[in-house]
């Protein structure tokens, strides 16, 4: 096989239908808009949603819940997670995500949960912890520090 003999699959290219263009076509005459009717006519047709005046489905269910605007999102992980990590290593979200533990860094960074065991005292940097997660480094003889990000200063 030469590159000039590649070309698309049979069947995946199709020709576009020429409307309009003599009855021996198959799309000739009326160019299958049938007759008459808003269909047929040019900028016919109707809106989507739209059921020929019946009160439509979409303003009978009833609307719910609301987008908070100012959502902060943060990357959660939570301390038995680290358990992966020697004794005495600083994590930070850099280090959770070459690891894989993180799959991306949130735009207000990186909040640890209390869930698991931890049995290392490790230095965590995060933009923010729960009391219990604090609390729990801290019997441990870790250290929880709150870095600041860009964005959770606002």
């Amino acid at each position: 096989m030469k590159i000039h003999d590649l070309g698309p699959a049979q069947g995946a290219r199709h020709s576009k239908k020429r409307l309009g263009r003599g009855l021996g076509s198959g799309w000739g005459k009326t160019s299958g808009k049938g007759h008459k009717g808003q269909n047929s006519r040019s900028g016919g047709g109707v809106r989507p949603g739209f059921e020929g005046g019946q009160m439509p489905l979409m303003r009978i269910l009833p609307k719910f819940g609301f987008t908070n605007n100012f959502r902060k999102e943060y990357s959660v992980v939570n301390l038995g997670a680290l358990e992966v990590f020697e004794a005495g290593t600083t994590v930070n979200a850099a280090a959770l995500l070459e690891r894989g533990i993180l799959r991306k860094i949130a735009p207000y960074g990186l909040k640890v949960l209390a869930d698991g065991n931890l049995t290392k005292a490790l230095t965590v940097q995060a933009a923010k912890f729960s009391k219990a997660a604090e609390e729990k480094l801290g019997q441990l003889g870790g250290k929880a520090e709150t870095v600041s990000n860009a964005k959770s200063e606002k």
